[in-house]
């Protein structure tokens, strides 16, 4: 533990910050709910804790803490009447004890110095996940919107008077945050359920209520002032859903401070909330956001600067539990940040946690200590085997916590369960102990903070431009890196840019990846992708390339056969006219470049690459257009059905209810070692993809007199390596079918399962799959037909006509891996949403290149 302490403190003082911080490392290493060691307020810790309290109270705030003195006496005299015949158990002493306790703290000028502003509504429904809170309109969880609640302000050092700003009695106020000179708020609000959430600013007084942002049909939230006084919100103004289920997403957006000329500074393809601001001026928020691994421990905390540039990892990117790293703030004078350790599968709650980055940026090191005391047990970097998540560890937690905001380094306020169901009160925390409750009521107390003013941050140069063009990406040098062991120099010969698209629809049926994929995109993982090019690497291991600006990407380091040495498992992206780079490949995030490297990386002596293309112009990756025409050429005169090398592996191209045959076998029979949506931990290089696969090793080997070109090739390593993805978009011609991708209908299949004792509904995830059962090219083939002894069976004659209608329904209606797709109706309808806020998004960056003012179209 660490504190800045002023210039020419007496030894008494400093005698007194060493006991402090004494009873703080004891505190620390206690297990148990803090909240239950405080009713009983006479237990041997409570009193250390409050004694250490108010020595550190009297040696911070001197005559601003006019009571310590007395508080220590009446402290000492209840200290001495414990050894009475009563001791303890004397109901006197215990309630004695709690006023002096309050009155103590209470007393902390950071606590009754000024009022405090706190948010009263109800606790949000529970949904499925912790992002999913603001019920917009026309979604899938519209109606989970509960009314009703207000904006108000307690006054402690007046007797915990509180007053009113904002009251509605259908609608929700939330995230306020008070401007620099503690005279503004800024909040979101919802008038009721037919609304949506706008950003709002109101003067500290309840007075002159102004909305600054009023967007039909997008909820923003979460917003925070800039040292400009321009303000950061989040936003649905980018429609995208997460790629797990079906809720819509928000990214971070700027205006400025009248509402004029809002824009997107982050494009992650998920989650972008709960920002504040850091105190050189970047903005600390979480996001959650997933390439290539699992949905449930993929919400970490990241920084950006305010115009959307340089977006990198803070902490929890790759750890396995908590699986929700969310609400962050930075903690005055010192290194730390306070945030929320939650679940992904719960409210935006858990636990509260101290984070020291200096520690590290992954794992239970750098927690320095957690409330409850006992939640720490629960911090796991590594995954501890395949299939095993703990992204939801963080539910068992009690009580449960939220909307953490530091008063200094050692006292802190939040929200926290009261004891009554799900109520939450306001409570003040602090290092060495002490917990209390300052104020509760119906329904609930949220995002408490001090009405005041504060300092205000020096504002980041802006380094991008508007023309919407390309950025500009560097690495020192490739090699460098935690897990580029085992990778000699000069392997690594090209970087790729790999873009991984936003989800722009849903449906309801879905297929069984990891988690559900609304509709089937892969066999286990959840997106598509675009190659967008390569970039040489310098012999010295550097390399600077262009990049169109507003993708979200990744990168893959490839060897001279183009095949993946190792894969970036998260993306992101580079505004227009940026500059941005790192060390080296999975580098810790916290180095500079070693000294060998003071010199000007070679890539850096030149002017950027421009991408070379992958076969032709970027496109989204169909694996019926990439790679099955390979196996068509090269395989399936012997993998094919009704083949004895077809009934080791089938290679054939025939489309089945999800995938096709090929993609099925490939990835059930384990001939390729694609992670897949993998684990958290980031993996060593070569530890998968094509260079470890069965299918590369059996074509790099011979087989028979099978002769791939050089093309042929590169496109099966290169699809093994973008991680075997099989669909190119998410939307779909049969939003209404089994996993979303079916021509057959729920009754059809039904009726098929009948015939042929196959459970088709059971069998569409990759789990329970028991191979391609349906052929819609060769419906004769179908392998669920094959149990028919006799074509004359009427149940093979009803089963036949039904994979027939399913095949004359796919030359009717293509679906998404074929020629001539187009989206059903509902899909259009979010194309063409996603397109208009797109526009508007265009005109709003040509404003301000004009230097212009443009606002939501109903603001003025």
């Amino acid at each position: 533990m660490e504190y800045t302490l002023t210039n020419n403190i007496p030894s008494r003082v400093l005698r007194i910050h060493a006991l402090a911080l004494a009873v703080v490392f004891l505190v620390s290493q206690s297990s148990g709910d803090p909240g239950s060691a405080k009713e009983d307020g006479l237990a041997p810790e409570s009193r250390t804790s409050l004694r250490a309290a108010i020595d550190d109270l009297i040696a911070t705030f001197g005559s601003r803490y006019p009571l310590g003195g007395e508080f220590l006496t009446k402290l000492d005299r209840i200290e001495r009447q414990l050894s009475g015949p009563e001791g303890a158990d004397s109901p006197a002493l215990r309630a004695e004890f709690t006023r002096l306790r309050r009155e103590a703290l209470l007393a902390n000028p950071l606590v009754s110095g000024q009022p405090i502003l706190f948010v009263v509504r109800k606790q949000y429904r529970s949904d499925h996940h912790n992002t999913a809170t603001m019920f917009k309109t026309g979604e899938i969880n519209t109606n989970s919107f509960q009314g009703g609640g207000a904006l108000k302000i307690i006054d402690l050092a007046k007797g915990g008077r509180v007053t009113t700003l904002i009251e509605s009695l259908e609608g929700v106020v939330r995230d306020p945050e008070i401007h620099f000179d503690g005279k503004r708020i800024v909040l979101a609000m919802r008038k009721n359920i037919r609304d949506d959430y706008h950003i709002y600013e109101i003067d500290r007084d309840g007075t002159d209520l102004r909305q600054l942002t009023s967007a039909p049909g997008v909820a923003d939230i979460d917003p925070l002032y800039l040292p400009d006084d321009s303000i950061v919100f989040s936003s649905t103004r980018e429609p995208k859903y997460c790629m797990c289920n079906r809720h819509i997403m928000c990214n971070l957006f700027r205006m400025d401070a009248d509402g004029a000329n809002i824009h997107q500074i982050a494009k992650s393809t998920l989650h972008e909330g709960h920002g504040s601001l850091m105190p050189d001026g970047r903005i600390l928020y979480d996001r959650w956001e997933y390439v290539d691994r699992n949905f449930g421990d993929a919400q970490g905390l990241w920084t950006v600067n305010p115009d959307g540039t340089n977006h990198a990892v803070y902490w929890g990117n790759n750890t396995w539990s908590p699986g929700s790293v969310i609400d962050a703030r930075t903690v005055p004078e010192t290194p730390k940040v306070l945030c929320v350790f939650s679940s992904c599968h719960d409210r935006p709650w858990g636990a509260l946690a101290l984070i020291d980055r200096r520690l590290g940026v992954d794992g239970r090191e750098p927690v320095v200590r957690t409330w409850p005391a006992d939640a720490v047990k629960l911090i796991r970097k590594a995954s501890p085997g395949p299939d095993k998540y703990g992204f939801d560890n963080f539910k068992q937690v009690m009580p449960k916590y939220e909307d953490p905001y530091p008063l200094s380094d050692k006292y802190f306020l939040c929200s926290r369960m009261t004891g009554r169901g799900e109520q939450m009160g306001i409570y003040l925390l602090d290092l060495f102990g002490n917990e209390i409750l300052l104020h509760s009521e119906e329904p609930g107390c949220y995002d408490p903070m001090p009405l005041g003013p504060r300092l205000r941050p020096t504002s980041v140069p802006a380094r991008r431009d508007f023309d919407n063009e390309v950025g500009y990406f560097y690495v020192v040098n490739v090699n460098e890196g935690t897990h580029m062991r085992g990778v000699k120099p000069g392997t690594v010969k090209y970087l790729r840019v790999v873009e991984s698209p936003e989800k722009r629809s849903w449906t309801h049926p879905a297929w069984g990846g990891q988690g559900v994929h609304c509709p089937a995109m892969n066999w286990h993982s959840f997106e598509n992708k675009r190659v967008l090019g390569t970039a040489p690497v310098a012999e010295d291991g550097s390399v600077c390339f262009e990049v169109p600006s507003d993708r979200f990407v990744y990168f893959q380091l490839l060897d001279e056969n183009m095949m993946m040495v190792q894969s970036m498992r998260s993306g992101t992206i580079v505004q227009s006219g940026e500059l941005t780079g790192c060390v080296g490949c999975h580098d810790d995030r916290r180095t500079a470049p070693p000294p060998a490297h003071r010199t000007t990386p070679m890539a850096l002596q030149r002017l950027p690459s421009k991408l070379q293309g992958w076969k032709g112009k970027p496109r989204l990756f169909n694996y019926m257009d990439e790679v099955q025409p390979i196996f068509d050429r090269r395989c399936v005169g012997c993998h094919d059905y009704g083949k004895d090398a077809g009934r080791q592996l089938n290679l054939a191209a025939d489309r089945t209810l999800t995938f096709n045959t090929s993609y099925n076998e490939l990835w059930r029979k384990k001939y390729i070692n694609a992670i897949g949506a993998g684990p958290a931990d980031i993996q060593p290089a070569y530890s998968w993809g094509s260079h470890t696969s069965k299918l590369t090793r059996v074509i790099r080997e011979g087989h028979y007199d099978v002769a791939l070109t050089e093309a042929e090739f590169a496109a099966i390593v290169t699809w093994i390596d973008l991680n075997a993805p099989y669909y190119p978009r998410y939307d779909c011609a049969y939003p209404d079918n089994l996993t979303g991708r079916s021509p057959l209908s729920d009754k059809q299949i039904g009726r098929l399962s009948e015939l042929t004792g196959v459970p088709f509904t059971k069998l569409a995830n990759h789990q329970a799959n028991l191979g391609p059962q349906v052929s819609f090219d060769r419906p004769r083939l179908s392998p669920s037909l094959q149990k028919f002894a006799e074509s004359s069976d009427p149940r093979y004659t009803e089963a036949l006509e039904i994979i027939r209608a399913g095949s004359l329904m796919l030359q009717k209606r293509p679906r998404a891996d074929m020629a001539g797709f187009q989206p059903c109706d509902i899909h259009r309808k979010h194309q063409q949403q996603y397109a208009a806020r797109q526009r508007i998004e265009r005109r709003s960056r040509q404003a301000i290149t004009d230097r212009r003012k443009l606002y939501d179209i109903s603001a003025r």
